[in-house]
């Protein structure tokens, strides 16, 4: 084998015994709910301080409790099934929904995989499990959750859920093409699919510098995925009156909440793994102190680093404003995609070249010139295209009726409504002015003489 492909050792896992495995997937468990019961709160202070607002603050010390009494609220509230609903079905979407949001987190490390400590008397490892295609599982589980939402929207019996569990079963599956493009891109680089592994491949330096672009590629898909704003088309209030789960209400309602906030985390500790070196500790940290990478430090490292993608999240949330649907989609196939896909053809090649023993130099210059012949062919292609376009004549569009299907359509691109006539009024409109007596605006005799006095 050569040196730069990764040897993957996953020996080490699969040796705990029953009780460690319980212990560590109620750890895992209990990890996922206690950040979410967390970032609940922080989101809503934070984007309270964002916008002049006071926030959460009747429920514990400082408002803390905020989530906590929020869950206990909707398990109390009146379930409700509608008459036209799959009862079936519609019972357990929201159990699809969040079960897989909770197993991406198994094969996620929290620490090294080399028995540094110790869980009553046990050497043993910081994470879960591993796997030879750790990621592929994590795609796989996240799949799933889109049968979740699909499921509650058509099992509902009404058009709006069901056009909410549509949007939303197109915009993730979307995303997640772009996703898995920069996934193999890591996995390219560090010759191995296992979380572990990919870690160790980072000790020198993490891959949100050698890979760049693959990180701004998760981080828009990832947003994406989660139905996290500007992305949160399936939940706009205005045109769906609340999406995929205006149906459900009490626990079931919170389940979907949960497995938003769940993902969330998930997709954090995803990046964090791929792209943040994991659980290794900030340059500035290990280049002093030997031990910031032993022990149960790591673990400190990573909670840290998912702290602050969630803080991303609730940034973006308090930023930027939700964009239209199309504009999404455009996002999705017309960007992400092509980017994803020949910055992938990129790192393939410069893999390539150096499993060929070809220097830095030689490699350098090969993307370079690609990328030079790139933009040449962009250029010359630009040039013909706005050639063409200045010599065709614009062709006459079809005129436009929005009511020729019996009921209001909006007008397709290129078309336009015809002017809506306005009837003028029978009789000139009087000027009513506010604001007391003074009526010196509006021209009148009574302003005239009250100005007079």
């Amino acid at each position: 084998m050569r040196p730069y492909l990764a040897v993957e050792d996953l020996s080490m896992f699969g040796r705990d015994p029953w009780w460690l495995v319980v212990v560590k997937a109620v750890f895992c468990f209990a990890f996922l709910m206690v950040t979410v019961l967390f970032s609940i709160v922080w989101e809503r202070k934070v984007v309270a301080w964002m916008q002049l607002r006071i926030g959460p603050n009747r429920h514990g010390p400082w408002g803390m409790l905020q989530s906590l009494a929020d869950g206990v609220k909707l398990m109390l509230k009146e379930d409700l099934i509608v008459k036209r609903a799959d009862k079936v079905v519609y019972v357990l979407a929201p159990i699809v929904a969040a079960i897989p949001a909770f197993m991406a987190i198994a094969v996620i490390p929290f620490g090294p995989a080399d028995n540094e400590v110790s869980i009553f008397g046990t050497r043993t490892t910081m994470q879960l499990t591993d796997l030879p295609i750790a990621m592929l599982y994590i795609l796989a589980v996240a799949s799933v959750g889109i049968y979740g939402i699909v499921l509650a929207g058509w099992s509902s019996g009404s058009t709006y859920p069901l056009l909410g569990g549509l949007r939303s079963c197109a915009q993730m599956i979307s995303y997640e093409i772009a996703m898995g493009a920069a996934f193999a891109s890591v996995f390219l680089y560090s010759g191995s699919m296992s979380t572990s592994t990919i870690v160790e491949q980072q000790h020198d330096r993490w891959y949100i510098l050698l890979l760049p672009v693959s990180f701004i590629i998760y981080i828009v898909t990832m947003v994406g995925e989660t139905n996290r704003a500007p992305f949160d088309m399936p939940e706009s209030e205005g045109d769906l009156v609340g999406g995929f789960n205006t149906e459900y209400s009490s626990i079931k309602f919170a389940m979907f909440m949960l497995a938003e906030y769940v993902n969330m985390v998930t997709v954090s500790a995803v990046s964090t793994t791929l792209f943040l070196g994991g659980w290794r500790a900030p340059w500035p940290i290990s280049s002093f102190w030997e031990g910031a990478n032993h022990g149960w430090w790591p673990m400190l490292w990573f909670v840290i680093k998912v702290q602050l993608l969630l803080f991303f999240f609730i940034w973006l949330r308090g930023t930027l404003p939700r964009v239209r649907y199309d504009q999404l989609m455009k996002l999705g196939w017309k960007v992400l995609i092509p980017v994803s896909v020949v910055w992938l053809m990129l790192v393939a090649t410069v893999r390539a070249l150096r499993n060929e023993n070809y220097d830095f130099a030689d490699i350098a210059l090969y993307i370079g010139g690609g990328v030079l012949a790139l933009l040449l062919l962009s250029f010359v292609a630009d040039i013909f295209r706005e050639k063409a376009r200045t010599e065709a004549e614009p062709a006459p569009q079809p005129g436009f009726d929005p009511m020729a299907g019996g009921f209001p359509v909006p007008p397709l691109p290129g078309q336009e409504s015809a002017p809506v006539p306005r009837r003028r009024p029978r009789r000139d409109r009087e000027l009513i002015v506010s604001g007391g007596p003074d009526t010196v605006s509006d021209g009148s005799s009574d302003g005239k003489e009250a100005s007079d006095g």
